[in-house]
């Protein structure tokens, strides 16, 4: 090797000595992560001051070198917040780059820095350290839209909705009671977002490449000092898994699944066919031939989104399905679809926040819209479809005829009030007892709306009462 090619590669990397040409111009590009890897700037610089200190307290290098990095390191993080800092190619990753510039600034002792790590450990701790602070933001995230679900489900508790399945009228419920299923589902994906970040606060420094290192080092200290719930038992495990990530991603494609459902019921009732709510302007866009369209692109890009993280779930269990122990170049693809991921959930539920919110009033003037209700509209589809036919059911069986009897009975009556296009509640009392003799002029309580849902009175039902204490235990147990 010449002098002048191993100065080059030196200049380049923390690794030259060992190769006798410089990387290639295309290769360096095809491999280099500082293009996206340098978010977790702020993460790297906190774990190395957590290393350095330790590395001081242990008698590995000396206080004066640990007061070198980390004033040297805080100067490069404030470079980085005030944009002043120049992320090199040439430089691979976040890692070398602030390496480089320590060792710039403070000279041999920001070549200390890296004594008992490896850039696999270190990459694993940045992470899980970026990993865990997203996680607590959408945690927050998820607990801000359930209070905006919350609102307008107390302000909806006994608004009458058809209730469907397969798309069809099936019986009666509250708006309200409709909108807490989703707080309920939102309530699961906190739980398994909060049971992710136990896995996640693990600390992986110390394992070095793969199998430890022979300084005296005190991960528990770290750890400690990093606020991690403790170690990685496995040095191989530590740095060669990403199933801490990928258990984010799943959990992200719950949330985006949820908010999913929820969107296509939003398409459908912002529709003029349904006409049950109305989405702010500032939520949607129009045509550019059609001036009358007022389209509800939010709902629609969540929906086209959620296949966007369902492909990065996808993405991370095959990126880690073939991968031998311990550490392999592959890890690096895991931090485009995982950031992407954090990113689109992040927005999406902030988005969604502030589209559910109720009209915001001033004064007795209305000056900022999320969400309208047509009540009107809702009560009226409620009346269609003889969404109390259910009731009718019940009431024979309460009045002693078994189950199945009943159950023809009234689909017998349904098809009778088909054929005279008319409801239920509209047939006589003659006409309903010659489907079953039991009936009797109380029948009529039992097919209104409101004796529908009223009926329904208990936990997890859609009785108006039941609805607000549902409501009430939500909110107490937000976190």
């Amino acid at each position: 090797m010449t002098q002048k090619t191993s100065a080059l590669n030196k200049k380049d990397t923390s690794w030259s000595g060992r190769f006798n040409e410089p990387v290639a111009e295309l290769v360096k590009k095809y491999t280099a992560s500082v293009g996206f890897d340098h978010r977790l700037a702020m993460y790297d610089i906190q774990g190395s001051i957590a290393h350095a200190h330790m590395l001081s307290l242990q008698g590995i290098i000396s206080q004066e070198d640990f007061k070198a990095i980390e004033t040297g390191l805080y100067e490069i993080l404030e470079e980085i917040k005030s944009g002043k800092f120049e992320w090199l190619l040439d430089l691979e990753d976040v890692h070398l780059n602030i390496e480089k510039r320590l060792t710039d600034k403070i000279g041999d002792a920001g070549k200390r820095l890296h004594t008992g790590r490896s850039r696999n450990d270190q990459v694993a701790t940045d992470v899980r350290l970026w990993l865990r602070s997203t996680t607590d933001q959408v945690i927050a995230g998820l607990v801000k839209m359930q209070s905006s679900l919350l609102d307008l489900a107390e302000a909806h508790f006994d608004t009458v909705m058809p209730g469907f399945t397969h798309l069809q009228v099936a019986q009666p419920v509250t708006f309200g009671h409709h909108l807490m299923a989703y707080v309920e589902m939102l309530k699961r994906d906190v739980a398994r977002f909060a049971d992710a970040r136990c896995r996640i606060n693990r600390l992986p420094l110390g394992a070095a490449a793969l199998a430890g290192t022979s300084y005296p080092i005190d991960r528990e200290m770290v750890a400690k000092a990093l606020g991690f719930d403790g170690v990685c038992e496995n040095s191989l495990d530590a740095v060669s898994d990403r199933d801490f990530a990928i258990e984010f991603t799943f959990a992200s494609s719950m949330v985006m699944m949820h908010l999913s459902r929820l969107s296509e019921e939003l398409i459908l009732w912002s529709s003029p066919r349904f006409a049950f709510i109305d989405i702010a302007d500032r939520f949607c866009t129009g045509s550019s031939i059609m001036p009358q369209k007022k389209n509800p692109d939010v709902p629609e890009l969540v929906r086209g989104k959620t296949g966007r993280v369902y492909g990065h779930l996808t993405a991370l269990l095959t990126l880690m399905k073939s991968q031998p122990l311990a550490y392999n170049k592959d890890n690096q693809e895991d931090k485009e679809p995982l950031f992407d991921t954090a990113d689109t959930l992040l927005v999406t539920l902030e988005i969604y926040a502030d589209m559910l919110r109720l009209p915001v009033v001033e004064h007795g003037v209305v000056v900022k819209t999320g969400f309208t209700v047509n009540k009107e509209a809702m009560r009226q589809a409620a009346t269609e479809g003889f969404a109390t036919a259910t009731d009718l059911a019940d009431y024979l069986v309460k009045k002693g005829m078994p189950f199945r009897d009943a159950h023809e009975a009234v689909a017998l009556a349904v098809r009778y009030a088909v054929d005279k296009k008319v409801d239920l509640s509209d047939l006589p009392l003659a006409t309903l007892q010659e489907f079953a003799t039991q009936i009797t002029e109380d029948v009529y309580a039992v097919l209104t709306l409101e004796g529908s849902l009223n009926s329904r009175n208990h936990v997890g039902g859609t009785a108006p009462a039941q609805v607000k204490a549902a409501i009430a235990r939500a909110r107490k147990a937000l976190p």
